[in-house]
């Protein structure tokens, strides 16, 4: 039994309200770090674009109201 890759679970990204067009965006940020791990500059942009998905997909919106 051989395994390669990461599992990635899509529960959480439902929880928030996360689309098909969100959950690509994810999946195209991950893949953005991956292809430059080491670039500083795309980290921030990275923490930028999840810092706006977050935003716009409050967890647990309306729950405490």
């Amino acid at each position: 039994f051989v395994t390669s890759g990461i599992r990635l679970g899509t529960a959480a990204l439902t929880t928030r309200g996360f689309g098909i067009a969100e959950c690509q965006r994810v999946a195209g940020l991950i893949a953005d770090r991956l292809e430059a791990i080491d670039d500083e500059a795309v980290a921030a942009q990275i923490l930028g674009a999840v810092a706006e998905l977050t935003a716009a997909h409050p967890l647990y919106e309306g729950y405490l109201e």
